[in-house]
This record gives C-alpha cells, sequence and structure tokens, in this order.
C-alpha cells in the first residue's frame, strides 16, 4: 500500500448515502463456484423467526453509529433469502423500520431463487415491502445448470421472470453468468437473447471466476479460452445495447432509470450497514474523522449465541488504505467519477502518490479526465485488473 508519509489526512470528512446490507445465509445446497458465506439447508425448517429476532438485535446495536442518519436502500442477500416465508420478511421489515430512518421511497431487494415454491412467494414479500427482487438464473440451457450445480431449470427460471412482471414490483433483476464450462459462444448468445425475451428491467452479467475454498477451486472445470471469453463479451455488450440496455457498472446493464441505487452505492463510496452472519458493514465517523468497517460472526450457531457479540471485527480503515479502497469501488462504474468526491468521502488529499498512478493509467489510455471528472475508458473496462493493479 501507499507509504504513510505519502499520504495526508484532513478533517471534513463528509456523510456519503447510506444503505442496509442484511444476509441470509442458508440455501438449499452449495453451489460449487459459491464463495459466499452461505451454508446448505440441513434441517427442514428454518429457524427463520428466531433469525429474524437477531437480526434486529443486531441492527439496534448498529444503529447506534449512524443515529438518524437516512436509510436509501436495503439489500437481502445470501445465500438464498427466498427460503423465507413472507411473514418473516414482513417481520424483519417492519423491526428495521422501527430502528433505523428507513426514507419512504427506499429501494428494498431481495434475492431469491428462481424454483417455483419460492416464485409463488413474490407477492407476499411485495406485500411486506420488497419492491425489488434479483433472481438467480445464471444459465437457461438444463446442462450448464447442472453443471453449475443449480436446482431450478430453465422453465422456472422464465416463470420467475413472469411472476415478476406480474406482482407490482418496481423492477426486477435477472443474474446470468458467463464464461461457463464448455460454453460456446452460441451458448452464451442463447443465454443473453433468452433473458432479453424476459425483459427485465435490469440484467446482472458477470463472468464466472474460479474463488478459493470452492468446490471449482479444488476441482477446476475447463473454461473458455480468452479469446472465446472476448468474443461473448463482445458480442454480448452489443446484443445488450441494441435491446435498450445501458451498461452503468463493469457487469450492471439497465433499462433508463433502472439502475441498482442500492449497487452505485457501494461503487461510489457509500456507507452501508452490514448485519447478519458474515456481512461487512462501512460507516464514515465524521465528528472521529475516521471511517470504520465492521465485520459480523460468520456461522449461523455462533450469530445466534447469546453469549457472544453478533460484531466479530471493527476496525478504522488507515489513511494508508483508503485511496485504493476508493478507487477499487468507483472505477467500476462506467459514469464519470467526480474528483471531489475522492477528498469528500476519504478525508484525504490527492498525494503525489496517487497522482502518479492516476497518471499512469491516463498514460495507459485506461483513464481519461477533465479538469472535474476521471472516467474509466472502454479499455479500462476490458482490463480492469489491471487499473486496480496500478491503483495499490
Amino acid at each position: 500500500m501507499l507509504k504513510t508519509s505519502a499520504v495526508t489526512a484532513i478533517q471534513n470528512l463528509v456523510l456519503p448515502p447510506l444503505s442496509l446490507y442484511i444476509h441470509v445465509p442458508w440455501c438449499v445446497q452449495k453451489c460449487p463456484y459459491c464463495d459466499f458465506n452461505s451454508h446448505g439447508q440441513k434441517q427442514q425448517i428454518l429457524p427463520e423467526m428466531e433469525y429474524v429476532s437477531h437480526l434486529l438485535a443486531d441492527l439496534t446495536e448498529d444503529a447506534t453509529l449512524v443515529g438518524n442518519r437516512p436509510i436509501h436502500s436495503i439489500f437481502i442477500g445470501g445465500g438464498t433469502p427466498s427460503l423465507f416465508s413472507a411473514q418473516a420478511i414482513d417481520k424483519l421489515l417492519k423491526g428495521v423500520r422501527e430502528r433505523v430512518n428507513l426514507q419512504p421511497d427506499a429501494e428494498i431487494t431481495l434475492e431469491a431463487n428462481p424454483g417455483t415454491v419460492e416464485s409463488q412467494r413474490f407477492a407476499g414479500y411485495v406485500q411486506a415491502g420488497v419492491n425489488r427482487i434479483s433472481i438467480g438464473v445464471q444459465s437457461f440451457q438444463a446442462d450448464k445448470l447442472l453443471g453449475l450445480g443449480r436446482i431450478h431449470d430453465d422453465e422456472q427460471a422464465r416463470t420467475a421472470a413472469t411472476i415478476a412482471h406480474n406482482v407490482g414490483l418496481n423492477s426486477f433483476n435477472l443474474d446470468l453468468m458467463h464464461g461457463l464450462p464448455k460454453q460456446s459462444l452460441s451458448d452464451a448468445i442463447f443465454d443473453i437473447k433468452t433473458a432479453l425475451a424476459q425483459s427485465p428491467p435490469h440484467l446482472s452479467w458477470y463472468q464466472l471466476t474460479i474463488e478459493p475454498n470452492t468446490q471449482f477451486h479444488s476441482k477446476p472445470p475447463k473454461l473458455p479460452e480468452d479469446e472465446l471469453l472476448w468474443d461473448i463479451q463482445e458480442q454480448g455488450h452489443a446484443l445488450l445495447e441494441a435491446a435498450g440496455y445501458e451498461q452503468y457498472e463493469i457487469s450492471a446493464y439497465s433499462k433508463a432509470g433502472q439502475q441498482c441505487r442500492h449497487n452505485l452505492n457501494y461503487w461510489r463510496f457509500g456507507d452501508y450497514l452490514g448485519i447478519g452472519c458474515g456481512a461487512h458493514g462501512k460507516i464514515t465517523l465524521p465528528e472521529q474523522n475516521k471511517i470504520v468497517r465492521t465485520v459480523k460472526v460468520k456461522h449461523p450457531k455462533g450469530y445466534m449465541d447469546l453469549t457472544k457479540a453478533y460484531t466479530s471485527e471493527l476496525k478504522t480503515v488507515v489513511d494508508e488504505d483508503l485511496p485504493f479502497e476508493f478507487f477499487m469501488n468507483r472505477l467500476r462504474l462506467v459514469e464519470p467519477c467526480p474528483k471531489a468526491d475522492y477528498q469528500k468521502y476519504t478525508g484525504l488529499t490527492l498525494s503525489e502518490d496517487v497522482q502518479a498512478n492516476l497518471q499512469n493509467a491516463l498514460d495507459k489510455g485506461l483513464l481519461t479526465e477533465t479538469t472535474s471528472h476521471w472516467q474509466v475508458t472502454p479499455l479500462g473496462r476490458r482490463y480492469l485488473n489491471t487499473l486496480l493493479e496500478l491503483m495499490v
């Protein structure tokens, strides 16, 4: 990281927008590519109401960090939150409103698998206050779904999208992956065209990567070569743009006005409370001139142990790490980055080291700049990891 002497802190941190992330750790079975904190469902009946009570107790403690600051979005992720009943989600959201300043127009997203039973719950989630659902489709081809360890089929995915259109949601997202084992260019294009036929307001389209501590890492499947991956990305991007979808983040496309507000807040270096097993949070404390990160107890059994605290880690982000953290998030977005945001949200002036890193990226054609903004170029989006490495 940057040398301490090269970073100069200032005293006027500005509060960014605030979101809330809620983690539900259970899923029917662990997918071989998944490195999230998820646990296969071992018991037939999940302790959903007990877990909701712990989530609300966790939030009560975290609320002391943010006071009456308005919360603009909630994301209920997992695991598979749609394993929980509409009654449990209703209890959860009512409890959230009692504890924090949730804005009336807040975006409230719930992740769901497109299995038939879960899809039938969508109307109940809407009545509980959910106004956006993210459906984990991944592929519309049976052999690809089987290879990914998914438990739904392509017809269930289509049905889930149809229900999402009809239950009164403000928006919904389809999660789609490419670069899958044994995937051809025509396979990937078929998935995109099938997804577009469902007319989702938002589409997350991202490449499969092999992560540590996953089944795929211990037994790696053969993935498409780089040249094929580039053809998939180039042709898929063209199809999405032609269908009226705008790429606003490295892996996210949406119709006009349908960007995910919660994820935008992450990428713009906003604040967020994180409650639930293994959840992470980031909170700006301007009166103490610091930014803190929180991590919650990871395993459900430990998290619901009343003799222990929910928070396993609370640490201040040191000034030396802030430049990379800011750019690691902000450079994922297609939109220009206001230069003023760097100082507002990190409390730092641009050091010589940071300016040298930015100039290196400019020289390589990965960034452009004006007097007021930086912006990632198409080349920078293609080689995002290279760009981020320059910011270390």
